[in-house]
């Protein structure tokens, strides 16, 4: 399968090592410019800092966590909080599609095409083995990129507004996903990453 093919085919696809769900309209247009702005204005946007290589920096984008359980990663502890509304409603649609019971959901706030994710895995304990990852985007369209870590095949996808991924199966285990900079102009991305906390 070559990037091209994986752009134009729609629903559960198998990778090497992993499995994705990719849905480009899963909300539609009209809904998905009123979700957010919803989210734009009612979530309570932070920029947390992390630490790398032994120091603390801050994260070049802004975050709320909502969850019955506290998240810990790269030493920042986030503490469980009440789903909104509109975050719970949304969480019961990803949760169907996965066929999976998300708890938690980490939101990202891209302010602009500096701010972006570094190559990680989403492979911390209290995840499990092998966690269903949902992400939902609103706002402004981002390329994100997945790297097979043993043979460094590549696949990537331009997130639009609306657009749902699912990376399940190993693809934590045997992928690194990021979200790069890029100097071209952009507006602002919401992305919704439900997951569920097994402890």
């Amino acid at each position: 399968m070559n990037q091209g093919d994986l752009f134009e085919q729609t629903g559960w696809i198998d990778l090497p090592d992993g499995k994705l769900y990719w849905q480009p309209d899963f909300i539609s247009t009209s809904e998905a410019e009123l979700m957010y702005d919803a989210l734009l204005n009612t979530l309570p946007w932070q920029q947390l800092p992390i630490k790398m290589f032994g120091r603390e920096v801050l994260q070049p984008r802004l975050q709320a966590w909502f969850g019955e359980h506290g998240y810990t990663y790269s030493g920042l502890r986030l503490p469980p909080a009440q789903f909104p509304p509109l975050l719970e409603s949304l969480k019961i649609k990803c949760s169907r599609v996965a066929g999976d019971a998300f708890n938690s959901v980490l939101a990202n706030l891209y302010r602009d095409g500096q701010d972006y994710m570094g190559w990680h895995q989403d492979n911390e304990a209290e995840l499990g083995p092998a966690p269903n990852i949902a992400s939902l985007t609103f706002g402004e369209s981002r390329r994100f990129v997945l790297k097979h870590i043993r043979t460094g095949e590549k696949r990537e996808f331009e997130l639009g507004s609306g657009s749902l991924l699912i990376m399940a199966g190993k693809t934590q285990t045997y992928w690194q996903h990021a979200l790069p900079k890029t100097a071209k102009t952009r507006g602002a991305r919401i992305n919704l990453t439900f997951r569920k906390i097994i402890y």
